[in-house]
């Protein structure tokens, strides 16, 4: 146990590791804490490629409660613009939409050209207004494997986040991909909580007696890198709903930080964004890629495993969230092996704090 209440801020060697006090996963004030330090200052994933692929199409998304608005230029140039009108802070777009040629404020009319210069400000001819200094703040935004980040803030160069990851990803070509659908499930537990779950197997035999029978779990392995931590194991094609997996299949769970997830089996991707709500409340928006040409009946029984996978981990989360806000619980060792990916996480977290907090 810690000795003392800065104690749990320093770095820790992974021998002796320690998770996160529970008050991080409770209290309000880290969630606001998170919203600078971490949402603030990392990628956010927002859309799909194929929903900007034109002039004026675009997507709506958030990053550090920044709301955003990526769109491709006339220039064919794609922006992430501050979905924030310069005049009295309205929204430039409600939705995602395509073809726009303008983007006009939905409070009084003010129209902006796709590249955040203003353009038309209606009935402001008494107003002291130079309207070419006047634009949307822009975001810096990367396009990669067919998915859209954008990062708020200052976050580290989009390459060193998923450095590595394209050489791994070999015959998947995510780009290639088409958008299936989204679920949406609301967890009522802390966003990190979620993320936790997801970055170790330890718990597959016991909460997904499914998955574990479809993977080897003799050779299931954690990789972690600077800001990304790797979960794969060989598919076993016997079990499971990948009765149809060559030899050489894996199944492949990317983390990226702070909150993306990567799921990648043979043919299909899902990407998980875990959102946070409140200090005990997130949302988690599950969509579905598939390779051209899936059997439909394959995509289904497909979706229909990943529901089943997704009601155990969002009962295990809320359990765990219960007893973090029990009381009885502050802290606990992590183990060094299985748990490799959560410490990485946790590492993060505390480097985000001090760089907030001090110490």
């Amino acid at each position: 146990m810690h000795d003392s209440a800065s104690e749990w801020l320093a770095p820790q060697p992974i021998e002796r590791a320690w998770t996160l006090p529970a008050r991080c996963y409770v209290d309000p004030e880290f969630a606001a804490l998170e919203r600078a330090a971490v949402f603030g200052a990392s990628w956010q994933l927002v859309a799909h490629a194929a929903q900007v692929r034109g002039a004026g199409d675009h997507a709506v998304g958030e990053a550090g409660g920044v709301p955003i608005l990526v769109v491709r230029g006339a220039d064919r140039v794609l922006r992430a613009l501050h979905n924030v009108c310069r005049h009295r802070a309205g929204p430039l777009a409600v939705c995602d939409g395509r073809g726009a040629r303008a983007l006009v404020c939905r409070y009084h009319g003010w129209t902006y050209a796709l590249d955040g210069a203003l353009r038309g400000a209606p009935d402001m001819d008494g107003a002291a207004l130079e309207t070419d200094a006047i634009r949307l703040p822009a975001a810096r935004v990367a396009e990669w494997q067919g998915l859209v980040f954008v990062a708020a803030g200052a976050a580290p160069p989009f390459e060193d986040l998923v450095a590595g990851i394209d050489a791994h990803i070999g015959a998947h070509r995510f780009a290639d991909y088409a958008f299936d659908r989204r679920v949406v499930y609301e967890v009522a537990c802390n966003w990190k909580v979620y993320v936790d779950n997801f970055l170790e197997g330890y718990h597959l035999r016991r909460v997904h007696p499914g998955l574990a029978r479809a993977l080897d779990a003799r050779r299931y392995r954690t990789d972690v890198a600077a800001w990304h931590v790797l979960q794969s194991s060989p598919l076993d094609a016997a079990q499971g709903p990948y009765g149809a997996a060559g030899a050489d299949d894996e199944a492949l769970y990317w983390w990226l930080w702070p909150n993306t997830m990567l799921n990648a089996l043979p043919g299909r991707l899902q990407t998980n964004r875990v959102i946070p709500l409140d200090a005990q409340r997130c949302r988690v928006e599950f969509d579905y890629y598939y390779a051209q040409g899936t059997d439909p009946r394959t995509a289904s029984k497909d979706r229909e495993f990943a529901d089943q996978v997704q009601a155990e981990d969002g009962a295990i989360c809320e359990a765990v969230q219960r007893g973090l806000a029990s009381g009885s619980y502050d802290s606990g060792p992590l183990n060094p092996t299985q748990e490799a990916g959560v410490f990485r996480f946790h590492e993060l977290l505390r480097a985000a704090y001090r760089a907030r907090l001090g110490g």
